[in-house]
């Protein structure tokens, strides 16, 4: 009886450290997605030493760059540096020997906010954008906003998931938050 005892202690002691929540925990490591552009990103490209080649560019709707001396370029899906190195290799087979090509995202792809909100509609997104930030851009909740739970459709995606409402979660460009109704 003894032994048993003290093999239930033991195991009750072996499993008190895997109960531990992992969201509470101090060395959780937030992953930060990496960015794939898409239409409506506004860049900055620069080509050092090559000024009639650096300037603001948009992301068309069809997903493609209009660059100088190159044309259309695929620029969907891509990251930064992929499209930087894109860049890089039509210039460098075709008109410059070793160009540097940089490429930063100055405006992101705006993100929607509809439902119980005092302004639905289109918003500017910004770096680090929470729910509750989206909601204060789009006026404020209305009086039958549900403060609990939200719906968000991330930006490539074919439906909306619910989240609890948290003040960190997270909006990212091109996402459409629904602010949904309460029940009494």
């Amino acid at each position: 009886m003894k032994q048993v005892t003290w093999a239930l202690v033991a195991l009750a002691l072996a499993c008190s450290g895997c109960a531990s929540d992992p969201v509470e925990s101090t060395n959780t490591v937030a992953v930060v997605p990496i960015y794939h552009l898409a239409p409506d990103d506004r860049l900055k490209i620069t080509v050092y030493g090559e000024p009639d080649l650096t300037g603001e560019f948009l992301v068309g709707s069809d997903g493609n760059v209009s660059f100088p001396l190159i044309g259309m370029i695929q620029a969907n899906g891509l990251t930064l540096a992929e499209l930087q190195a894109a860049i890089s290799q039509v210039l460098a087979t075709r008109y410059l020997k070793d160009p540097k090509v940089t490429a930063d995202v100055i405006g992101y792809r705006p993100f929607y906010v509809l439902g119980e909100v005092n302004r639905a509609g289109q918003y500017p997104y910004r770096s680090g954008l929470t729910v509750n930030a989206a909601v204060a851009t789009a006026g404020g909740f209305t009086y039958r906003a549900n403060h609990r739970a939200v719906a968000i459709q991330r930006y490539g995606t074919t439906g909306e998931q619910r989240y609890r409402l948290t003040a960190d979660l997270q909006v990212g460009p091109g996402d459409t938050i629904r602010v949904l109704e309460r029940f009494f």
